[in-house]
């Protein structure tokens, strides 16, 4: 299927038909965009409406609601190729017409792929931040005047939306390690945030995780690791061209920090090169692993040739992605906060940040996917350990089926190291049961990659 791919030419593109099959996902909607402000012919389907989706329509992509074979059209004049990600089963009838018809099924993955070799890619990956770490680089490049084109895995606030096609030399990118297809790319600059155990239903172990990122070093041109991680600090020797970068002094990062405060309202930290002070950095994001995607951007913004001054200006203005432990609003005297995080080191990070804020943190999870609940049960239950108040629902498949621990086993687990654990069913039942919970004064946090961010306005309109 990549030998396809290769065959369509970047000029050729545009003579072709992109049909997406779950055209609303955040991925696929960043590609479909990109397509589609080329002058391709774009469309794809989808189960239900949202922001991504609208986006598309206004630029002239056909949705179609419901999957259905008859989505799939031919013509005379345009070759078909259909786009597919690692969430759509091959029983989807949209993919099987493409198989009896002998569409070109091509992975999301393959697509990106191929539009990075037409570009200088900095491609960001690791197991947490690299959304956020992409955003705020997609933002120093658009600010620098280098009009990038970009691709990340959330709403990035500033560029209005998770795609953004440039005419620079430049493409930012978010690449994703969940299904291995990282090793597809081949960056000009790699950035690794960090390396843990997690995707257990695609990967056997930890050890195949890091074989994927060897792989990916190895076929990028410069590469910057977080030495803070251990498992990113051994891939050291693999690359030709590497810059390090730690929040602990790690002696061979060349960025660190000096002076560091944290507060609610953003990071204030003295930023050095080799020990050498650039100045200080003023972010709007607070807590540790936001300071550390940020060094991890000046680091990649001084490779570019831009000014510590250039990147401390942009940083100073990033305002984060939805989602990111995005701000909601304030009602009844409670400050709603939603995030994403659904992994045990992400929702401790997201914890501490809320813990800065000095009120009581009702934290509400939804966990995300039987294989990852279950081979992380043990992480999971000794996470919430900054919470007050936690609040779990029952697991939120991503399509899988359901097997290994329950939402009420992983609650069982929980309890075990916290003494305030409530569990929801369904989010029916959270609905019902926050109003009566929370008090004038708390943070309700809401965790999870999946859809419990939607009880939020019916709880604060």
């Amino acid at each position: 299927m990549v030998a396809r791919l290769e065959r369509v030419a970047t000029t050729r593109a545009l003579r072709e038909s992109w049909h997406f099959i779950g055209i609303g996902g955040i991925g696929m909607s960043a590609l479909a965009y990109l397509l589609a402000k080329q002058g391709a012919r774009v469309s794809g389907s989808d189960l239900k409406s949202n922001a991504q989706t609208e986006r598309l329509s206004k630029l002239g992509v056909a949705i179609h609601y419901g999957h259905c074979a008859e989505n799939l059209c031919l013509d005379d004049d345009h070759s078909l190729y259909v786009v597919y990600s690692t969430a759509i089963d091959p029983s989807n009838p949209e993919y099987r017409r493409a198989q009896e018809l002998q569409v070109p099924l091509l992975h999301r993955a393959q697509v990106l792929a191929h539009i990075a070799r037409s570009r200088r890619t900095i491609g960001v990956s690791g197991t947490h931040g690299k959304t956020t770490t992409s955003s705020m680089l997609a933002c120093l490049l658009t600010d620098s005047g280098l009009d990038p084109t970009v691709l990340v895995g959330g709403e990035v606030l500033a560029l209005g939306g998770n795609a953004r096609w440039g005419q620079g030399e430049h493409l930012v990118a978010e690449v994703d390690e969940s299904d291995g297809s990282l090793v597809l790319f081949h960056p000009q600059v790699a950035v690794i945030t960090n390396i843990e155990a997690d995707h257990l239903d695609h990967y056997r172990d930890l050890t195949a995780i890091v074989q994927a990122f060897t792989q990916f070093i190895q076929q990028s041109e410069e590469v910057v690791l977080c030495l803070d991680c251990p498992n990113t600090r051994q891939l050291t020797g693999l690359a030709t061209q590497w810059t390090g970068y730690s929040l602990h002094h790690h002696p061979q990062a060349r960025y660190t920090v000096g002076e560091v405060h944290y507060g609610w309202h953003g990071t204030d930290a003295e930023v050095l090169d080799w020990g050498e002070s650039l100045g200080r950095l003023h972010l709007p994001l607070t807590a540790p692993h936001n300071l550390s995607n940020a060094l991890a951007v000046v680091a990649v913004g001084r490779q570019l040739g831009l000014t510590f001054a250039q990147i401390g200006q942009s940083l100073g203005r990033f305002q984060g992605a939805q989602r990111r432990f995005q701000k909601y609003g304030e009602c009844g005297g409670v400050l709603y906060v939603d995030d994403y995080a659904h992994h045990p080191s992400e929702i401790r990070a997201t914890l501490a940040s809320a813990k800065l804020s000095g009120r009581p943190v009702v934290a509400i999870f939804q966990p995300h996917r039987y294989s990852r609940t279950t081979a992380l049960l043990e992480e999971f239950s000794t996470c919430f350990a900054q919470a007050d108040r936690v609040v779990l629902t029952e697991i939120y498949s991503a399509g899988e089926r359901k097997l290994g621990v329950t939402g009420a086993q992983l609650a069982q687990a929980v309890a075990k190291h916290h003494p305030q654990v409530h569990y929801c069913p369904d989010l029916a039942a959270v609905r019902a049961y926050l109003p009566t919970a929370l008090q004038p004064g708390d943070l309700a946090l809401f965790l999870g990659a999946g859809d419990l961010n939607s009880v939020i306005p019916q709880l604060c309109p």
